[in-house]
Formats: structure tokens, sequence, C-alpha cells
């Protein structure tokens, strides 16, 4: 188990091995990525047909319906299965709400835990998908949302194991993301098309990636200290670097931070303040560690007084001792001041007047002992605010323990 979730092999419950067992996830057992059922079951046939047994009464019938659609076709779009509903005859899917012991050598064990879990395809019980009715079952991004736990399902109808990979569907903790669109990695559209074949589609779907913290090609959409440690933003992920460990966390940045959005594209820490920023297009939350603030998003205009013909931020980062953070827009920065809550006087200034070296825009910018790190593509400037100049030219990931890499 500690070899699957990539935790260090002790062979003992550590605290991490404990809090990885305490997540909520699925009663099928665990394998490695990306895997086919032992036995390599699948079904025969490309049409296959579903019934909805029962409804939790949590949802209004159209809502289970939506969210049961919307989890086949998860897997229709990546490949040549079709799924329709039927009420009436036999189906191959059969999906149900279930309390404790239901009488399949699987039962529940009340809320939380396990919430969910299918069987193999074949006759009889194989392909169908039973939910633990003492969860709360939810269309949002509140615990548990039937959309995303249901995909995950019907993943091992269709006869796949789970996935050791973090931002896999088919990884088996529940981990919410995307409130409409589930994005597939190409762990699991790999897994799927292993088994059916290729999609009909002529464009044929890609999945997303999960990032390596050791790869030579990384680049970050955005960084931010968060009380002593530094969170590196890649797409819908984050890597999450403590100083008292040697290897980085990956995981889904909705993990962390549930109602923020994937694709964060700037972000800073304002220590005195104890509060983390994000920015995405022309709108930014406020958090305090892992809480996201009500009442936001908010835009970037009437809170920090930019133009409105700055659409998106893309890099900031806050210095302590002044109050003052930085936004860096295309070729020009802003000065912000966290004490006063006004933008300082004769700003936009071109970054390559007072940031020499570093070019004349940048992905992400973090600071760390007073000295600013600016991000472009897989470089990273270190740069002395006192003597205005570069120090030291590194690679994006630097920060981790890649050893000879």
């Amino acid at each position: 188990m500690q070899e699957f979730f990539g935790l260090k092999v002790t062979g003992k419950p550590d605290a991490e091995t404990l809090k990885i067992m305490k997540r909520p996830r699925c009663g099928v057992p665990d394998v490695s990525s990306f895997t086919i059922t032992e036995g390599n079951p699948k079904w025969n046939k490309k049409n296959l047909t579903y019934s909805i047994e029962n409804y939790t009464p949590d949802l209004a019938w159209e809502d289970v319906d939506d969210a049961v659609r919307k989890a086949f076709k998860v897997w229709s779009d990546v490949s040549p299965l079709t799924f329709t509903k039927i009420t009436k005859g036999e189906a191959d899917i059969k999906i149900s709400f279930n309390y404790g012991d239901h009488y399949d050598n699987s039962p529940f064990d009340g809320p939380n835990g396990i919430l969910a879990h299918a069987f193999q395809p074949g006759p009889g019980i194989g392909g169908d998908a039973h939910f633990d009715e003492e969860e709360k079952w939810t269309k949002d991004h509140t615990n548990y949302n039937l959309y995303h736990v249901a995909a995950h399902e019907f993943g091992h109808s269709l006869g796949l194991g789970h996935s050791s990979d973090i931002g896999a569907l088919m990884y088996p903790s529940y981990g919410f993301s995307d409130l409409n669109n589930i994005q597939l990695s190409q762990d699991d559209i790999d897994g799927i098309q292993f088994i059916y074949g290729p999609s009909n589609n002529p464009d044929q779907p890609t999945g997303s990636r999960t990032p390596q913290a050791c790869d030579k090609k990384l680049t970050f959409d955005a960084i931010t200290t968060v009380r002593g440690e530094k969170i590196f933003f890649k797409d819908r992920f984050y890597l999450r670097k403590s100083p008292y460990e040697p290897e980085a966390e990956v995981n889904l940045i909705s993990v962390f931070w549930p109602s923020l959005p994937n694709g964060i594209e700037a972000a800073h820490e304002v220590r005195e303040k104890d509060i983390i920023r994000f920015f995405k297009d022309d709108k930014f939350w406020v958090a305090t560690a892992q809480n996201v603030f009500p009442g936001y998003p908010r835009d970037i205009y009437r809170t920090f007084g930019f133009p409105r013909t700055v659409k998106k931020i893309d890099a900031t980062v806050s210095e302590e001792y002044t109050g003052k953070t930085y936004f860096f827009v295309g070729k020009n920065y802003w000065r912000y001041d966290e004490r006063k809550r006004s933008m300082d006087a004769g700003y936009p200034k071109p970054i390559i007047n007072d940031f020499p070296g570093i070019g004349s825009k940048v992905d992400a910018v973090v600071n760390d002992n007073d000295f600013f790190y600016f991000f472009r593509g897989t470089r990273q400037y270190k740069f002395d605010l006192q003597a205005k100049r570069v120090i030291a030219v590194m690679k994006t990931n630097s920060w981790f323990n890649c050893g000879a890499y």
C-alpha cells in the first residue's frame, strides 16, 4: 500500500500511511498504474445498456440521471463504447444506492470511508455499481459529488483497475476537481483504449499528465509560499515543498483548495495578514492556509485598481518588510501597497528597467529570504533586490531533490 501511494515504504502504519488510509475512497482493491482488472474482463460488445434501480433522496431524480449520463460520457468520449439508459428488461450495468450489508460480499461501512464499488464486466452482478446511501450525495463541490464518484466506478464496470497516478480518475481516493467537466489523465485513456480500442472520433482525445518534480522540461504556472512551505502550480496540480521533507508532494489543487479553479495563473502570500491570494483571468480568491474565504472570486479592478485593459496577472509576489506586492503583467509590472491598500503612483513600469537580466516577461515569481526567484520556461533567475541584478540562473526544479537530474 505504501508503495502504491508513493509513500516511504516502512512496513509500519506511520502518520502519512494512516492519513491515506482515512481518506474517503472507492471500495475496489488497489493495484497499480494503469491496470486492467485481473483476468482482463471486458464487454464483448460496444453498445452497452444501464438502468438506475433506485434513487438517492439526497438529489432530485433528474440530477441523478444527469450525473450518471455525464459519468458514462466521460468514457464514451475516449472509446468506441456507447451507453443507453433502459427502464425495462435486463441492463448490462445496474446502478443502485444501498445501505451497509447489501448481500454482495462487499458491505458498506457507513458515512465516509468506502463511498462506492463496482464489479468487473460479466454476467449477473458483473458491471453493476453500488453507492453507499449513508453518504451525502451532491451535485456541487461538497462531499460527495455523484458525477465524479460514478465516473470512477464506471471505469471498474468497464474493466479498469485502480491507478497509482494521482491525476488519474481511477486513482482510488476521492478528490474533487472541475464541477462540470472531468479531465481524464492520459493514464485513464491508455487504460480504456487498451481494452476497447481507440475512439471513433477522428480527432483522438489526449489526457492530462501528472507533473513530475524531476522532469527537465517542467514549467510552472504560479508559485507561492504558504507558512514556510512553497506551493508550485501546474495545470490542475500543485507540488508542495516543505523545508523538512526532501521530496515534493504532488496532488490535485482541489484536494487542498476544493473551491479553487484549475489553472491558477499567479499567487502570493501576504505574511503579515496570513493570507494567500490566487489569480486566474481577471478574478482572484483569498485563503488562510486551506480555507478559502467566502465571497470570492472578486475582480482585480475594484480591489487593486487595475485598468480594464489588464485581463490577467502573469505573476505576483509580496515583499514582507516593505509591505509591497508586485504584479507582473505582460512586459510591465505594478506595485501595490498592502498597508495603504492602493496602487503606488507611477506604475506600471517596464520589467526590464527594474529587473534587468530576467527578460521582459515572467511565468511565476516567489520570494525566499528576501530574494525574488523569477521563473520563465525551464529556467529560474535568482534576483538580488538590493543590488538589482541576477546572481544565479538555475533549472525550475532546483527546489526538489532530483539528484543527478
